[in-house]
């Protein structure tokens, strides 16, 4: 999605990338073609497509395939295929001379867990916003999304998968919003309490915005407003100067 009034003679523009990974079990089932051109598009109020009116292009819920096959769990190897689908759309953004080096990733819940894995994995965005995301895998031990072994049966995945274990690595700008009376079982606002403080404590640059009674996703008409403008004044800051 671009801007209104765009044109490809002003050559490319700040980008934010907002995605939510989705598991497969192989490949053929990961390319099936999905949806239809169409519908008419939704804009929600909690829609990364508000920013287009502030001048930003939107790739919008790019498909984020992760697979397992050939014997492997689909979260064996999550961060190099995430990395990879990552980086791939992103090459096409700048094929297409839209975007430059101003390109930002985000998501809600697991897309915001996608993005902090990304600025731990990749030096491809420039600033990230993670919105009700879950950080540290360890605090889900029974399982997630379409994880069904335990903590204990996969650690290693665990770990490596955890943005909370590699926030060392994070050298971006990275807002965390989450919802304080979040319920949902593996995104208690703790995740987002503790991935702050430890990127604090570590000297990065983040900002951490705690929702007042808001749950998983947010509802009212202040705290949606709040999220949004919270949103912009960070990509106005990290993401749209040259």
């Amino acid at each position: 999605y671009l801007p209104p009034g765009y044109d490809e003679s002003q050559g490319p523009i700040p980008t934010i990338l907002w995605a939510y990974p989705r598991e497969y079990k192989n490949a053929s089932s990961a390319s099936q073609v999905k949806g239809s051109p169409h519908r008419f598009v939704r804009v929600p109020p909690t829609s990364p497509l508000m920013f287009l009116v502030r001048g930003i292009a939107v790739l919008d819920n790019p498909a984020m395939p992760i697979v397992g096959e050939d014997g492997e769990e689909e979260n064996d190897k999550f961060v190099p295929q995430l990395v990879s689908c990552a980086e791939a759309a992103v090459a096409e953004l700048r094929r297409r001379g839209v975007s430059d080096e101003r390109v930002g990733v985000g998501g809600h819940s697991y897309g915001g867990f996608m993005a902090a894995n990304l600025l731990a994995h990749s030096k491809t965005f420039r600033v990230g916003v993670g919105r009700s995301g879950a950080y540290n895998r360890l605090l889900t031990p029974f399982g997630f999304q379409s994880e069904e072994r335990t903590l204990w049966e996969a650690p290693d995945a665990y770990l490596a998968m955890s943005p909370f274990m590699h926030a060392d690595k994070i050298e971006r700008p990275l807002l965390l919003i989450h919802g304080e009376a979040d319920n949902n079982p593996g995104t208690f606002p703790m995740q987002s309490e503790r991935f702050y403080q430890a990127l604090k404590g570590l000297g990065k640059e983040c900002r951490l915005v705690l929702l007042p009674l808001e749950s998983h996703s947010y509802a009212a008409k202040e705290n949606v407003l709040h999220m949004l403008a919270e949103i912009d004044d960070w990509l106005q800051r990290h993401l749209v100067p040259s």
